[in-house]
Formats: C-alpha cells, sequence, structure tokens
C-alpha cells in the first residue's frame, strides 16, 4: 500500500510539473494535468512522435523510456551536462518545476531534431570538402561529449543493462554444493531464464547492482530492507511442472546466520543438537526479503493440491509412484577386497568430495553396477542416512508426525490457492510457516484452541501454490524434506543450459567439455 501512495503521490507531482512547464515550451498548461496525453505531448517536447508514449506501457521497456524522456527534457532547455542528467533522472518533477521557475532556462526546442540537424550540417560539411568549417561545427558542437563522460556513460548504461537483464530475463548461476548430483554437479554454471513461469517483478527496491544480498569484502547486505513492494509476477507462459528443475530462493533463509562458507537458518539451530547449537552462541542473525534470501536449485515433485509421499525410496504422488531421475543418487557403502583406485571411481564420475562416511559414496545404479563388476570381491549396500535429531525433519513435530526420515516420508498434503483445510493441534506444525509467515498472519496456537488474526478458527483458505522441492541425490540434499514448503512468490525461474563447468569447481582440475552448452531439458 505504501508504494503505491508513492507511486500516486509521484504521478500527482509529475502532472504539477508539467502544468508549470508546458507553457515555457509553447503548449496548454492544463494538457498537463490529462492523464495519457500529458505523455504524449512530452514525447513531443523533446522531439519524439507522440505515440513514442505508448512504450511507457510496456513493462520493463518503460524504465528506459521514461528516464531517457527525462534527460531531453533537460537538454532541450540546453541543460546538456552529466549533472543535469543525473538530477533529471533522480527529481524528475521537482527539476522540471526548477526549469519552469528559472528565469534563464528558457526552451531551445526539441533538442532531438536540433541534434539531428547539427549532425547533418557536419555530414554536409564533409560531403562538400569543407575542411575548416567541419573542425569549427565539431570544436563548437554543443553535444559533444568528453571521453570521461563516454566512458562513464558507457559504464553506467552497460551496468544498467546487464542488471536489467540479470533482474528479469536471465541469471548466471553456479553449482556449489553436490545436493543435485548426479543431475548437476559441482563446478556446473547454468543461465536460468526468469521469464519461464513469469518475470518475477522486484519486491526489494532499494539494492546494489549486479549483487544479490551480499557485498564481497565489506560482508555486508547489499539492499535496504524498505521500502518493499508487493509480490507480482507477469508475463507467465507456464506454471511449474511436476519433475521441472528450479531456481527459487530459500524458504528458510528468511533468518539466517552467515559463514564464510555458508548460511544457516535459525529454524536449523533450533533443532540441531546441543553441540550443534554452541557454534552460534553470540553471532548476529541476519533477515532477508524474500527476494534476498539464497538461491537454490532442486527438482519439484510435490504440485500443489496433491499428497505428497516416500515409500521406500520412491517417491509417491497422490498414492501413485512418479518416475526416479535417470541418475538419482543413494549413499551405499563400499567393501572391497581389493584396492580400488581414486581414477577409476573418477572415470565412473564418483564425486570423492562427497563421501557420507568411510567407504561411503553417493551412487546413482549405473554407478552401484559398475562397481560390482569390478571384481566379484565388491559389494556396495545402501546405507540408512542418519539424522541429526529426532526434530530435523519437517514439520519438526515428530509426536504428530513419527517415523519420517530421508527413505520413508509422509504423507502430507501440498496447499494450493484456494484451497481450504482443516488444521488442529495434530496437524498445525505443517502449517503454521505458511500462516505466520509466507501468507503474513497472526497466529496463536493455544492449549485449547487456535487462532488466526484474533479469531478461532478450524480451517484455513490458502493464499498460494506452495510445491515440494527434493534434490536428486537423495541422501545428501538439504530440501522440502528439511525445511517444508516452497511458496510460488519463490519461485525464481527455469535453467535453460549449462554454459561451462570445472570439475569440483576448479579450473585446476580441469573443465568438464561433455557438459558445456547442455540443455537443462536433457537433464
Amino acid at each position: 500500500m505504501s508504494v503505491l501512495i508513492f507511486l500516486v503521490v509521484y504521478y500527482i507531482l509529475l502532472s504539477i510539473s508539467f502544468f508549470m512547464l508546458f507553457p515555457k515550451c509553447g503548449k496548454k498548461a492544463t494538457d498537463g494535468l490529462i492523464p495519457g496525453l500529458n505523455f504524449a505531448i512530452w514525447a513531443e517536447i523533446v522531439g519524439r512522435k507522440r505515440l513514442h508514449a505508448l512504450w511507457l506501457l510496456v513493462p520493463l521497456v518503460n524504465f528506459f523510456i521514461f528516464f531517457g524522456l527525462a534527460i531531453d527534457t533537460a537538454r532541450s532547455f540546453g541543460r546538456l551536462s552529466l549533472l543535469d542528467a543525473t538530477l533529471a533522472v533522480l527529481f524528475m518533477p521537482f527539476y522540471f518545476i526548477f526549469l519552469a521557475r528559472s528565469g534563464s532556462d528558457q526552451y531551445e526546442g526539441p533538442t532531438l531534431l536540433a541534434e539531428r540537424e547539427y549532425r547533418k550540417k557536419v555530414e554536409d560539411a564533409k560531403e562538400a570538402g569543407k575542411k575548416h568549417l567541419v573542425r569549427k561545427l565539431e570544436q563548437n558542437n554543443p553535444y559533444r561529449k568528453t571521453v570521461a563522460r563516454e566512458w562513464f556513460e558507457a559504464a553506467v548504461f552497460s551496468i544498467f543493462v546487464a542488471a536489467f537483464i540479470r533482474m528479469f530475463m536471465i541469471e548466471a548461476f553456479t553449482i556449489p554444493t553436490s545436493s543435485m548430483e548426479g543431475t548437476l554437479l559441482v563446478g556446473d554454471y547454468l543461465f536460468v531464464s526468469k521469464m519461464s513461469y513469469g518475470v518475477r517483478m522486484p519486491m526489494t527496491v532499494v539494492q546494489v547492482p549486479l549483487l544479490h544480498n551480499r557485498i564481497p569484502f565489506i560482508n555486508r547486505e547489499s539492499y535496504l530492507k524498505n521500502p518493499q513492494l508487493s509480490y507480482r509476477r507477469i508475463g507467465a507462459r507456464k506454471s511449474v511442472q511436476q519433475n521441472d528443475l528450479v531456481v527459487f530462493n530459500w524458504p528458510a533463509g528468511d533468518s539466517v546466520y552467515i559463514f564464510p562458507n555458508r548460511t544457516y537458518s535459525a529454524n536449523q539451530v533450533r533443532q540441531g543438537s546441543p553441540e550443534f547449537q554452541r557454534n552460534f552462541v553470540g553471532k548476529d542473525i541476519v533477515h532477508r526479503p524474500v527476494d534476498k534470501t539464497d538461491f537454490y536449485i532442486k527438482r519439484c515433485v510435490g504440485m500443489p493440491g496433491t499428497t505428497f509421499e516416500i515409500r521406500d525410496r520412491v517417491i509417491y504422488v497422490d498414492g501413485n509412484p512418479i518416475p526416479q531421475p535417470e541418475k538419482v543418487q543413494f549413499r551405499y557403502l563400499v567393501d572391497t577386497g581389493v584396492p580400488i583406485s581414486t581414477s577409476t571411481l573418477d572415470r565412473l564420475g564418483i564425486n570423492l568430495n562427497d563421501m557420507g562416511g568411510r567407504n561411503q559414496f553417493h551412487l546413482n545404479n549405473e554407478q552401484v553396477e559398475a562397481l560390482r563388476s569390478l571384481d566379484p570381491s565388491v559389494t556396495v549396500d545402501l546405507v540408512e542416512p542418519r539424522l541429526e535429531t529426532n526434530t530435523h525433519l519437517f514439520p519438526h513435530d515428530p509426536d504428530n508426525f513419527p517415523g519420517f526420515d530421508y527413505d520413508n516420508y509422509g504423507p502430507i498434503p501440498i496447499p494450493a490457492k484456494g484451497q481450504t483445510l482443516s488444521i488442529d493441534h495434530s496437524n498445525i506444525a505443517l502449517f503454521k510457516r505458511i500462516i505466520s509467515v509466507y501468507e503474513n498472519n497472526d497466529l496463536e496456537i493455544k492449549p485449547d484452541a487456535i487462532y488466526i488474526n484474533g479469531k478461532l478458527t478450524t480451517e484455513y483458505t490458502f493464499g498460494q501454490n506452495y510445491y515440494w522441492m527434493v534434490g536428486d541425490n537423495r541422501h545428501n540434499s538439504e530440501d522440502s524434506r528439511v525445511w517444508g514448503y516452497v511458496p510460488e512468490d519463490h519461485v525464481v525461474g527455469k535453467p535453460v543450459f549449462i554454459f561451462f563447468s570445472t570439475k569440483n569447481a576448479s579450473m585446476r582440475e580441469g573443465i568438464r567439455w561433455e557438459r558445456v552448452f547442455k540443455s537443462a531439458g536433457n537433464l
């Protein structure tokens, strides 16, 4: 609401500035107050056609058009400096009012037409062979920019365009952990389309360009928490589908402890063992907006409005098994009667940096069979992953949800937008974060009843879709089994292809040329 108020006030101020400025440009003052017409005349004042103003209706493009018109307005009043261009962009309504009230600043005509005519004079003089006139015109060119300014504007424009593309269209990501092996490997670099599920408009307004949530070296957050825009997604071509690889903001990452190699959520610390919790004594907690939590990539295995379950490592949705990814991995204990060289393990694609313990490896079916075929004495047996605590897995309520582990989990419902489910003390652990955090309600759980926004309730209607995301390295993935549902407003995009890949994220260990330009559709 505060952002809407800001936009309304800004438009009113801009209209008032048009009302004051238009007469200096030979236009009716009242036209500056008429929505739509005022922008058409604004375009005409700087030398554009009136229809040029229609670009202001095109999302994303309108930023370039809007600020370009502001700069050209200053230029039409003879204000050609970099400072004036900056002031026109940052303080547009007030800058226009200044021009309107200034006795020394007069409208010199449409700057784009004047600049075009000046360039024609130079070209005509060159064609006529009038070198002296060409030299004079170029020396007196009011539109000429210094080399320093040319470089500065080019740098600013490049940063702006790069930030624009990164924010709205496509972004590069790297795979830092083994949670998606053997589909995505540590050291893979991906291009991720932010348009596949519709462009999620920025929610955090003030931020350092080209940085996500942290400024290197000084170790400070790269944004201001306020103002915040509400969630909005435009141009959606399709929604998240079952089995999609999805990039999303970590749902549990709104309150985190930051360490050099990774971040831990406040809830992870609460659910951890006393020994684990001692590592966080005296550490500061950082609170982050939705679009500034860490990026994760997992496979969507549970859709809104379905029931999710794992039985003996097989995923069931609404009671029906779904196909496993081709290279899904589990943890195995490898016992050998003969030594196996690291080069052999490397040839089989086994990640030696992803061991679950002594002689324990995360393997897919192909790797398991390859190891067994090396020698009759080689045995490869599944290992049950150990839980850190009995509350380690979501919903962290073993009294009402007993027996959950990585291989046997659920069943639990995955909420859909508009779906109404009954809630009580036996299942509130599933939904309390949705109700209180993701959908911003005041939730009170009392011994005798549950209250939402002060009202006694026994059911809840969900405001958005939720998804269940799991890593393909099933025994070594921190995913929805640990921190629960992924809300729709956390979804960022879909991987397009791998554009580069280094072994174990190290150039020293070599480049995986066979993975370069591999399509995400083949993963």
